[in-house]
């Protein structure tokens, strides 16, 4: 089945992947040479990324990629995470029908944790 998975370039992913491992993330496999990873897959669920070497981190406000990742327990996973990251935009509902919060990885990546707006019963 075709599909797309983002490859994000990072100084080191090792830490990174580990960064990604201690909020929930997935290691579903890493390369290593010379005894340094180059390489990794992280997993959320039936999502997918790749780290690779060879980025920078950043203080922009905003980097090149961003990553948007879907979750029923988008409450559950604020209030875990919120105080051991760096939190961009607090748990919040939008214009557009997501319950949404955005942190910041250790790179300056931003990732934005949503789920639909549960809606009342319609009458």
């Amino acid at each position: 089945m075709p599909s797309v998975t983002p490859m994000i370039h990072v100084p080191d992913v090792g830490a990174t992947a580990a960064w990604y491992e201690r909020i929930g993330f997935t290691i579903r496999a890493v390369n290593e040479e010379d005894g340094q990873v180059t390489w990794a897959a992280v997993r959320f669920g039936d999502g997918e990324f790749m780290l690779n070497i060879g980025g920078r981190t950043s203080n922009a406000a905003r980097r090149e990629v961003d990553l948007y990742v879907s979750t029923d327990r988008v409450d559950e996973l604020y209030e875990r995470l919120n105080g051991r990251v760096e939190v961009v935009e607090q748990l919040h509902d939008t214009f557009y029908g997501m319950r949404e919060f955005i942190v910041r990885d250790c790179n300056g990546f931003w990732i934005t944790f949503g789920a639909p707006v549960e809606q009342g019963p319609v009458e």
